[in-house]
């Protein structure tokens, strides 16, 4: 396993190059920009195709730069140089814990007056060169796709929020054992969390600039689903728990790879199992029996899921079909990998179950319900 990207190039290459970045938030990371790429290209044919609109906006240019503007931005700079610098001059540590170095309230007084001077002054020169002798209001467009960057921004904010509430609440005893830990960890993060908050968020953001919310939603569900498969990459490479049940099962072929059909996770990040013989560092652990490389098969399957729902896109034009369908999908997806899958069981009427299980049946039935709604408002959706 990866837990670092340094692991990850000694891995390749034999060398030791310390980095302060996790795999897992390196490929969520990637999962952003994949869901970026097909987020826009949809907005773009869908706009090139009439569906969608370009909204006009009024705004004022040339005017100087005000108080709030400097302050918002040197408060920023502080920020970035109280805590960039003192990273920088314990790099070591932030090598090792870069999780403890970015929420402790350890800092570089100085770094930070230096950016927040240098974010100041910036913002300034900026209102400087477009100022003008007398500030006018004029129209700009705005067209679909060029959301984009603000909805991004918006879905990773409240995703990881809605990621890490889910995640707690699905692990409530450890959540009360330490509050303030579980919400401040950069581990434990709820797929199903993420997209409710972060959809809700994207869908807020788009009704406000003139996109409705079922033609937003048939946007999503390709995207989604590619960067679901991008991100669980980055679960299976870091080991980060989100694996199998234990399988003692002799391989169905003989040409199957170990790691894809049972594997113990060495070096996993969330240094689960016991200790590694001869091993050093702060990753040491593997599990003592293995179990089904489940994020490796949600990978595989999602990115199969994403081809299909790219491919039918363009046959779709009923509003909300296209989101009913990857509710489906997805819900059917998440729902049988929860059999084979290591996860916190709830019982209700003597009925185990766990939250993905639950969620992913809701999603099912949700979709079902909105192609069906789809279909029989066909006519009224002509002109929607």
């Amino acid at each position: 396993m990866f837990p670092t990207v340094s692991h990850f190039l000694n891995y390749l290459f034999g060398i030791d190059v310390p980095l302060p970045f996790n795999t897992f938030g390196v490929f969520v990371a990637l999962a952003f920009v994949a869901g970026y790429w097909a987020f826009s290209e949809e907005l773009k044919r869908k706009e090139a195709l009439g569906v969608l609109h370009p909204t006009k906006r009024k705004v004022t240019i040339g005017e100087p730069a005000h108080i709030v503007s400097l302050l918002t931005n040197a408060f920023f700079g502080f920020i970035v140089g109280y805590k960039l610098i003192y990273a920088l001059l314990n790099y070591k540590l932030f090598v090792n814990d870069a999780q403890t170095v970015l929420l402790s309230t350890k800092g570089n007084i100085l770094g930070g007056i230096a950016l927040a001077a240098l974010f100041a002054y910036w913002e300034y020169r900026e209102k400087e060169k477009a100022k003008l002798p007398k500030p006018k209001t004029v129209e700009v467009t705005i067209r679909p796709h060029e959301l984009m960057s603000n909805l991004i921004v918006w879905a990773a904010v409240w995703g990881f929020l809605g990621a890490k509430i889910f995640d707690n609440l699905e692990h409530w005893d450890s959540f009360i054992q330490d509050p303030i830990g579980g919400l401040l960890s950069f581990s434990g993060l709820t797929f199903y969390g993420g997209l409710i908050c972060g959809g809700a968020a994207v869908l807020y953001i788009a009704k406000k600039n003139g996109i409705k919310p079922l033609h937003m939603l048939d946007v999503g569900g390709p995207g989604m689903m590619l960067a679901y498969s991008v991100g669980r990459i980055g679960c299976h490479l870091s080991g980060d728990g989100d694996w199998g049940i234990v399988n003692l099962n002799p391989k169905p072929f003989s040409w199957l790879p170990d790691w894809l059909w049972a594997y113990t996770y060495p070096n996993n990040v969330a240094n689960e199992g016991v200790r590694m013989a001869n091993c050093v560092g702060k990753f040491c652990n593997e599990l003592p029996q293995p179990v089904y490389p489940t994020p490796i098969y949600e990978v595989i399957v999602a990115f199969i899921l994403f081809l299909i729902l790219w491919k039918i896109r363009r046959q779709i034009n009923l509003p909300g079909m296209m989101f009913g369908i990857y509710l489906m999908m997805n819900g059917v997806e998440r729902f049988f990998i929860e059999l084979i899958r290591v996860n916190s069981k709830y019982v209700v009427a003597g009925i185990p179950f766990t939250q993905a299980e639950l969620i992913s049946t809701i999603l099912f039935i949700c979709g079902l319900l909105l192609v069906v709604f789809s279909i029989k408002n066909k006519e009224k959706h002509a002109n929607y």
